[in-house]
């Protein structure tokens, strides 16, 4: 029903501010379902609403309660990665959100970029819902404030693959966040515009054949 409440918002008298908040807690976002392998061969799949940043990702992060997050431990993290699934199940999904802090536990396990083919860890961190998309996702640290935060707390690369005036920034200090720029350090996709990828790159994906054009809501997970 989620998609028929923003549809009915267009008979209702409301304000137009009370609409767009209505919307933003609805939460509809349109992207795409990647999959990864993993390094024990198993697939991870993420959603991800900037399928254009493929090639900047360069960890992943599942939600604790995620079905993967204890078989992806290694006997050296199984410990604690327990003890992290644990102590997340005694907080609220709003405390966790709210949280500034970024914390995160490493499984041990690798997920490998299907355009790419880089390794990048995978982790486990309360910022991420289970019942928000696939409940893990993909994370581009260059290009999210979030992402950024976690790589640099946890001392995780950061490859741009969106400049302003196509040129890398040297010495990150914070993520790049802007809707328009110029596509860099992604192979094929170099020199493209960003937003415009943003909406090709669902459907180029599924060509590819690792992966599909998906919408998402967060209403459900609220």
């Amino acid at each position: 029903y989620a998609q028929r409440l923003i549809d009915d918002l267009d008979d209702v008298n409301y304000i137009e501010r009370v609409k767009i908040q209505q919307k933003n807690w609805i939460g509809r976002s349109t992207g795409a379902e990647v999959d990864f392998k993993t390094t024990e061969g198993d697939t991870l799949t993420v959603y991800t609403t900037r399928p254009d940043t493929l090639h900047g990702a360069t960890f992943m992060v599942l939600a604790p309660e995620h079905a993967m997050a204890k078989s992806l431990a290694t006997d050296e993290t199984r410990e604690a990665v327990e003890k992290y699934i644990f102590d997340s199940s005694m907080r609220s999904n709003v405390d966790r959100l709210q949280d500034k802090e970024k914390t995160g536990v490493f499984t041990g396990s690798y997920a490998i970029d299907p355009i790419t083919g880089a390794k990048g860890p995978i982790w486990l961190s309360d910022y991420v819902l289970a019942d928000y998309g696939t409940g893990a996702i993909m994370c581009v640290p260059a290009h999210d404030d979030r992402d950024f935060e976690f790589a640099k707390k946890f001392n995780i690369p950061i490859i741009q693959v969106i400049a302003k005036d196509g040129k890398e920034i040297e010495n990150m200090t914070e993520a790049y966040t802007e809707a328009k720029g110029i596509m860099i350090n992604s192979g094929d996709w170099n020199g493209m515009e960003s937003s415009v990828l943003k909406k090709e790159a669902p459907e180029m994906i599924e060509k590819m054949g690792f992966g599909k054009k998906t919408t998402n809501y967060k209403l459900s997970c609220l």
